[in-house]
């Protein structure tokens, strides 16, 4: 394949985008017990801070379009990083492992210092299901598509 980003390579990253939500989604609902468009607040109090959630339905549609905007990014990086090292993709699982502790740490240590979220302390158990469910929802999917890419 000649083209880095395609058609192909948008919709994984809408894929895996939709894979991570509902994942993130699940998860909220499973540890609060509340409705899950509290993870879309979430991420729109990146760029609105504490109105994301008195806002309305607007601040859920902003929250899916930064989502979206980050996951698009990460496999657009992934794809990316594939095609000029494809030995990575010879250890899909591994390949998968780091990456997704990659994507972890720079949403903590890079992303959300820079944006309207309040720093949180660092938690193990959260850390450890948060990079479980990029691994899971994102980099292995990532991985599997890249490898099918690179056999066509």
């Amino acid at each position: 394949m000649n083209k880095l980003f395609s058609a192909k390579h948008l919709l994984a990253g809408l894929l895996v985008g939709t894979l991570d939500i509902t994942a993130a989604s699940i998860q909220y609902f499973i540890k609060t017990g509340k409705n899950p468009s509290g993870v879309l607040r979430y991420v729109a109090s990146g760029a609105f801070g504490s109105d994301a959630f008195t806002g309305g339905n607007a601040m859920l549609v902003w929250g899916l379009v930064f989502h979206f905007m980050i996951a698009l990014c990460f496999s657009f990086l992934f794809f990316w990083l594939t095609a000029r090292l494809p030995a990575l993709l010879n250890y899909k699982i591994a390949t998968a492992c780091v990456y997704g502790i990659l994507m972890w740490s720079a949403m903590k240590y890079l992303v959300l210092p820079f944006s309207k979220i309040p720093a949180s302390p660092f938690n193990l158990a959260n850390a450890a299901i948060a990079i479980a469910i990029l691994v899971i929802c994102i980099a292995l999917p990532l991985a599997s598509i890249a490898g099918k890419r690179s056999a066509d």
